[in-house]
């Protein structure tokens, strides 16, 4: 969750060089017009935010392991489709897609989706396991075919090469987000969620349950709401299936790019979208 306001990203080697967190984020009008100067990867690259372990960090909050992976997103946001206006159906969830394929967990995975709370939060583990309770809860409350089980006995190794945990929870110190997650397609050394638990408890009005719950949005497959051309800035890219109608104030659409809430709530569409995807 990237705490600072998403600026509609110029595509010039001034504004890139300019912006420490990589969002690749315009306006839909301008992004259709093709106005945009486009950087060569080389600059792009040099001016992406590298987290603690190297992961790139993208479009506020996801992850880019690789250089190899920060191309092909590069390639994707910067192509022919790039400057087009997405006419996907506005028939508020949209599901990640991987080569046309909705990037989901099978029946059985989304029902067993446990994970651990690293204990190098310190003196914060208490308070990231709640609002990991929290948030998952809202999800399970969404739909009985998702369910997310905490297993303690594991917080003491809680890392990506746990085998016993789909995923880890972790502690960062940078402040370029609050908390970063994974998609289902993400292999397991990629799957973890760091968190600023500083930061977690300081953002105002976006709850620190709130957040976690659109991080494991993420973890679910589920994409920012406002790369849809309806919200008219911070356009990501097309790799995304929609699943209910457009809504501004859907968990998953960041309040700043043209968002109506400020709390990062759920809605009765991000039910339905959950619902849609994995069942009732």
């Amino acid at each position: 969750m990237h705490r600072n306001r998403v600026r509609a990203l110029a595509l010039v080697t001034s504004a890139v060089t300019a912006v420490t967190v990589t969002a690749l984020t315009v306006t839909a009008t301008s992004a259709s017009a093709g106005d945009f100067p486009v950087p060569t990867f080389q600059e792009f690259a040099s001016s992406s935010f590298q987290d603690e372990d190297l992961t790139y960090i993208v479009n506020g909050d996801e992850p880019a392991y690789n250089v190899g992976d920060l191309r092909v997103l590069y390639d994707q946001m910067t192509g022919a489709e790039r400057y087009a206006v997405h006419h996907a159906p506005t028939d508020g969830l949209i599901v990640n897609t991987v080569r046309g394929v909705d990037d989901k967990w099978t029946a059985s995975q989304a029902l067993n989706l446990t994970y651990c709370v690293s204990t190098k939060f310190g003196t914060n583990h208490a308070k990231v396991v709640t609002a990991m309770a929290t948030g998952t809860g809202l999800w399970e409350a969404a739909s009985t075919k998702v369910n997310f089980t905490y297993v303690p006995s594991q917080d003491g190794a809680c890392t990506t090469r746990n085998s016993s945990i789909v995923f880890s929870v972790e502690p960062t110190t940078t402040t370029q987000y609050i908390a970063r997650a994974f998609f289902p397609s993400t292999s397991k050394r990629g799957r973890n969620i760091l968190v600023n638990a500083t930061s977690l408890y300081n953002s105002g009005s976006w709850t620190p349950g709130n957040i976690m719950g659109h991080e494991l949005g993420h973890v679910l497959g589920f994409r920012h709401e406002h790369t849809r051309p309806e919200a008219g800035t911070c356009f990501e890219d097309n790799n995304w299936r929609p699943l209910t109608p457009y809504d501004s104030a859907s968990i998953m659409h960041y309040p700043q790019c043209n968002g109506t809430s400020n709390d990062l709530s759920m809605t009765a569409s991000d039910i339905a979208g959950v619902r849609a995807l994995y069942g009732n």
